[in-house]
């Protein structure tokens, strides 16, 4: 064996309190020393991935709503979370064996912990404000990131990101926005932003380390269980309810598509681009709701839309590009006549 070869096989996760880990394999690693993850796709592949799954959540806006006129939230969630937790421990179970040790589980349960919350805090302050405020008080998560990623494990704050974030915020609001008045379901929301904010920062910087694959299981594990707790204290028995087969069908979709596949393909995306770009990409996730609003409800495409949309579209080419299309502009010496 070679000396690159033994290097690359050998666990690079540390031991003391958390135990040593399992190597992760060869072809899920990327080369250099922090990409790594599914067959070593170019940043620009994982980019792609989080707008697609950020406007396939858009669009499950529809699904959720039909859906909740059948079942409580916290029953949903529990059916949505343990279904992928399930098909997770069928798919990668060689690899949760390999890998169960406590550093895998600590980091899979904080994310869950701080997923699950945020969805109980964003759906107990959906009771006391409007869609659209919860979108848009929701997506603010996009400027916090860059923050909590920053004092996590110093990732740089530029002004190009912050920018992109504040015009991302800006766009948000004339999409979804429908008042300046805050109450106590706001604040509820905005405490759910933070949280989805603080599990977007966990998966950027633990799955760069550990098998996203794994933590990602326990992350369900543990939001499915939250919610079934929450579900038998609050909720009906999951008896009473009508099982119907497009209601089964409903939460199959839900389960596969948006939260199996969908936030796997978020957590390896959040390993391979920076934190900052991961979660402006995310919040495209509510405007794309509305645009869905505007192709299937027949709501009405207003101006306020269109530059809403303008905005966040100004806010990813400011992301990506840092302006740097606009240099050789700014820098051409004036001719004289």
């Amino acid at each position: 064996m070679s000396k690159h070869q033994e290097t690359a096989s050998a666990p690079t996760e540390p031991e003391g309190f958390f135990g040593a880990d399992a190597p992760v394999a060869i072809e899920d690693r990327a080369p250099g020393p922090r990409l790594r993850g599914a067959g070593a796709r170019s940043p620009l592949f994982w980019k792609l991935m989080l707008a697609a799954m950020a406007v396939m959540w858009g669009y499950s806006f529809f699904v959720m709503k039909d859906a909740l006129n059948a079942v409580p939230t916290f029953t949903l969630l529990a059916c949505r979370f343990l279904a992928s937790a399930l098909i997770m421990l069928v798919l990668f179970g060689r690899r949760i064996a390999r890998h169960f040790n406590a550093r895998n589980i600590l980091v899979g349960v904080a994310m869950g912990v701080a997923l699950g919350l945020a969805y109980a805090l964003q759906t107990l302050g959906l009771v006391e404000t409007t869609a659209g405020k919860s979108a848009f008080l929701t997506g603010t998560y996009c400027i916090l990131v860059p923050f909590i990623s920053f004092f996590m494990s110093h990732e740089p704050l530029t002004r190009y990101n912050l920018g992109a974030a504040v015009l991302c915020v800006a766009g948000i609001a004339l999409v979804a926005l429908d008042s300046l008045s805050m109450n106590r379901g706001d604040v509820l929301t905005l405490a759910g932003a933070v949280l989805f904010a603080l599990q977007i920062a966990l998966a950027a910087r633990f799955g760069r380390e550990l098998d996203v694959n794994v933590i990602t299981f326990w992350m369900f594990l543990t939001v499915g269980a939250m919610d079934a707790v929450a579900a038998a204290a609050v909720e009906p028995p999951i008896t009473s309810l009508p099982w119907t087969p497009e209601l089964v069908g409903t939460i199959a979709f839900l389960a596969v598509f948006c939260t199996c596949i969908g936030m796997l393909m978020q957590n390896l995306g959040l390993a391979h681009v920076p934190p900052a770009t991961g979660s402006l990409l995310l919040s495209l996730e509510s405007p794309s709701g509305v645009l869905f609003s505007v192709l299937f409800a027949g709501e009405v495409l207003t101006v306020r839309l269109v530059v809403g949309f303008a905005l966040i579209f100004a806010a990813i080419v400011l992301s990506e590009t840092h302006l740097a299309f606009l240099r050789p502009l700014l820098l051409r010496p004036s001719r004289r006549r």
